[in-house]
């Protein structure tokens, strides 16, 4: 389990297929602190490290993942904002991410406003809802508050911190990026499905 609070910025220095996978190289300055059968989030995607040498590790990802999430669509140079799992005797400083991605999203607008962003996010019409105001999402691996809902595109604000260490900053108009719905929220809308007959 997850927090959203993202601690580094990976760099994605190999890419090498093995049938319907990838195996994707990240190379990070916390991989001496990392073992073997890990689970880290990438882009919010939970993965396992499979190897580790110096300061690069390896992690699968397999067509179910590649399919569900922007993974599959990383290149050599991308960087992927890295949490590892979070401990239990430490302040959840985010909210509960599992690092399973329900959706993808695609960015549409990235707004300026003098010392914080706005970013408008793109979702399938049948997810919105699963959107809540001032409720929480998980985007990209990060922990954020939703912002001004509209049918099927909502805003998050990026703090100046969020925007220089994450890859949001890489993030522009025609941007994929990963979404994990609240938990909590997926439960509400699941339950009053069933009772409710659809």
């Amino acid at each position: 389990m997850f927090t959203g609070i993202v601690e580094r910025l990976g760099e994605v220095v190999n890419i090498s297929e093995d049938n319907t996978n990838k195996d994707f190289t990240i190379k990070v300055n916390i991989a001496e602190e990392l073992y073997i059968d890990q689970s880290i989030a990438h882009n919010g995607v939970c993965l396992t490290i499979v190897s580790i040498e110096e300061d690069e590790y390896v992690v699968t990802a397999i067509k179910e993942t590649l399919d569900r999430s922007n993974l599959g669509k990383l290149v050599k140079g991308d960087f992927v904002n890295i949490e590892r799992a979070m401990q239990g005797h430490t302040r959840m400083d985010g909210h509960i991410v599992q690092g399973h991605v329900d959706d993808t999203a695609t960015c549409i607008d990235v707004q300026d406003v003098e010392g914080s962003w706005y970013y408008t996010f793109k979702i399938d019409p049948g997810k919105s809802t699963m959107v809540v105001d001032k409720g929480s999402v998980c985007i990209n691996g990060v922990s954020l508050t939703v912002v001004d809902p509209v049918e099927d595109t909502f805003k998050v604000a990026i703090i100046p911190y969020t925007y220089e260490h994450t890859n949001f900053k890489n993030l522009q108009p025609g941007s994929t990026v990963n979404i994990e719905w609240d938990i909590i929220g997926k439960y509400v809308v699941k339950y009053l499905e069933k009772i409710h007959g659809k």
